[in-house]
Parts: structure tokens; sequence; C-alpha cells
């Protein structure tokens, strides 16, 4: 069951530390006897799908598999899966995970939640659970809505949208998940979109083999309070003129022949599409997920126009390896139990620097 390696700075790094499936399992496996309650065309059907029909890939058992949700209309995803789960707590899915990857390694963690559960109330919890690192793995559904409460702008909705409760437009610049994620130094980002099943596939292939917090923004629909938020994505002549897409050790080129590439500007440093000539085509950036720095990374979430959504990357941003919290803290307390021969939580709690009142 346990499969330990050592990483070139001697630190011990996780390879799999959860059981294995007893025999073969299919999509089946994975469906529980819940009725799915989704308005019928939401885009959540779709991930949903996709999860369910890649999860056998992983050849984990299902016992150990858990998947933790907040609030709002993508955390009902834990009932339909046939898996361990909680429904738990607004905003606060990834500290709950949190304590579970840490203090269970046998388990394989997911983290559903939605733009406004994930980047409102339960901000500070994704970007630390992102910079310390756990061995998470977390999908971020984003329709630039607030769905489950009818309707109202939530942090990824664009400047200016009529809601009902921004009636005259919201004044609130968005978040872009990516680049919070990049600037929070997760260690795997990616973006994907609800409708295009292999390419959603290939992502959550790449993010659970990824040892340590795995994002993933999933752009998914909502047809009834925010539809077609991604059309120009979906459509298949737009897409072609508006999505990038990034494959690690690829030129980023797009367009219906390829006839677009980025490059960097030599004189800002910034990122700019360009019509590729013979001239510059060597100047066409080649992408490298698994660079040490998220300079590049950063500046390829910044290119899309976040009320057209021309120009959007898609695929992995981020690959990159940094010591896992779970295993550094497991560290920690075989050092502790070693120093000692056991563990004894009376001496940690009166230390050296305690003292008492009296009189």
């Amino acid at each position: 069951m346990t499969e330990v390696t050592e990483a070139a700075d001697g630190a011990r790094t996780l390879l799999s530390l959860v059981p294995k499936a007893e025999s073969k399992q299919s999509m089946k496996d994975f469906k529980s006897d819940q009725e799915v309650r989704w308005c019928p065309g939401c885009g959540d059907y779709a991930v949903l799908a996709a999860v369910q029909g890649f999860m056998p890939e992983l050849g984990l058992a299902k016992e150990n598999i858990v998947f933790v949700s907040g609030i709002g209309c993508s955390s009902r995803f834990p009932y339909y899966m046939n898996t361990y789960g909680m429904h738990s707590i607004h905003g606060r899915a990834p500290a709950i995970a949190t304590g579970l990857a840490t203090s269970r390694r046998d388990l394989s963690v997911w983290v559903v939640t939605g733009d406004g559960d994930a980047l409102s109330i339960g901000g500070n919890h994704l970007i630390h659970a992102l910079r310390r690192n756990v061995n998470l793995k977390i999908l971020l559904f984003n329709n630039r809505i607030y769905g489950l409460t009818k309707g109202q702008y939530s942090p990824t909705s664009e400047i200016g949208k009529i809601t009902k409760s921004t009636p005259m437009g919201s004044l609130d610049a968005p978040f872009n998940p990516v680049s919070l994620a990049i600037g929070a130094e997760a260690s795997f980002v990616a973006r994907t979109v609800d409708s295009d099943r292999k390419h959603l596939t290939e992502v959550l292939r790449q993010a659970a083999d990824h040892q340590g917090t795995a994002l993933v923004e999933i752009y998914q629909n909502c047809n009834i309070f925010n539809d077609g938020a991604f059309e120009v994505l979906k459509d298949k002549d737009q897409a072609r003129e508006a999505v990038i897409r990034l494959e690690h050790g690829r030129p980023i080129r797009f367009g219906a022949d390829d006839e677009k590439g980025v490059v960097r500007n030599q004189a800002t440093g910034d990122l700019e599409v360009v019509d590729v000539t013979p001239a510059n085509e060597g100047q066409v950036l080649v992408h490298d997920a698994r660079t040490a720095s998220p300079t590049t990374a950063f500046a390829l979430s910044r290119l899309a126009d976040p009320d057209t959504l021309h120009r959007t990357p898609i695929g992995v941003f981020r690959s990159v390896e940094r010591p896992v919290y779970d295993t550094l803290m497991a560290d920690q307390l075989d050092a502790a139990i070693d120093r000692s021969g056991k563990g004894d939580l009376g001496a940690l709690l009166n230390g050296s620097d305690t003292w008492t009142v009296v009189g």
C-alpha cells in the first residue's frame, strides 16, 4: 500500500499511500443512488460525468476517495459520487479538506467549490491551502454568477454586470482565479471548460498525478442566470480565434490556421499576441509549465480580455514540484517521536514558557 521515495533534497516524496482498488472499476461504480438535482442543461452535469468517468483511471479504492464541498450549486457534488464525502460549510471546504489530507494520507482528497464559495467568503482558506501545498485537488466551478441564491453578481462577474444585486451594473473588478492561484504560489494551476470533455479529462488526469495542491478552474455554464457566459469559447468558429490552448513544450499559437502567436515584447517584457510571420516565428513562446518562476504563467493568465474572453488560455499554466505540506508535517511528527521515544502531549503543553499565578 505504501510507496515512498527519497527526493533530491532528502525529503520524503509521496508517490502512493492510497489503497488500490481490488478489482477493475467503471464509471457506474462511482455513481451514487442519489437523484441529480441541478437545473436541466446546467454545466455541472458535464463536469460530474467527466469526473465519474475519469475516477476509474486512478485505480484507487473508492472507499479512500473523499469529495469535500462548501455551499453552492456545485457543492451538491459529493451526493452524486459513490465515494466518501462531506457537504460542509460555506467557503470552508479547503480548511476541512486540509485536516483530512494531513491526518489521513491514505485518502485521495478532492474539493469541489464555486466562484462565490471559493473566492468570496472562502478566499482566505483557498489561498492558504494553495501556499501550503496541501495534497488536495481543487475543482473551482466558475459560472461568473451566484446560481444557488438566484442570480446575484459574484467575485468573477465582469464590471458592469446587471444582476438582481447590481441593477445598475457591478462596480467590482473581478478576480481572475488562475492569476490568484499563481500569485499564491500554487504548484499546479489549470483552466478548462465544462463542455470540452476530452480537454477536461486530460486536465483532471494531470491534476490527479500532481503531488501537492492542484487547482483547476472550470468554466461552467449557468443556463438559468448567466446563460452563454462562455459561448465565445464553446462555439466552434469563435473558439478558433478566442481560445489559446496551452501545451507544455509546444509553441503558443492559435487561430484557424495557427496564424497568431504569443510573444514577449522586448521593450516592456509583457506578453502580446501577434500575427506570425517568417520574421517573428522564432520569437513565439514555447510553453513551459514546469519552469520554477511563476512570471510567465502569471502573464499568460492576464492575456484574456475579462469582458469578451477573447484570447483566453486554457490548459495547464503551471506544474512544478514543491515540498508537500502533508509529508513535511509527517516528517516533523516522526522526528518528535524519534527524539522522545514517544509522544508526550503534556510535556508539549507544559513547556519552558509556562508560568503560574499565585496569591
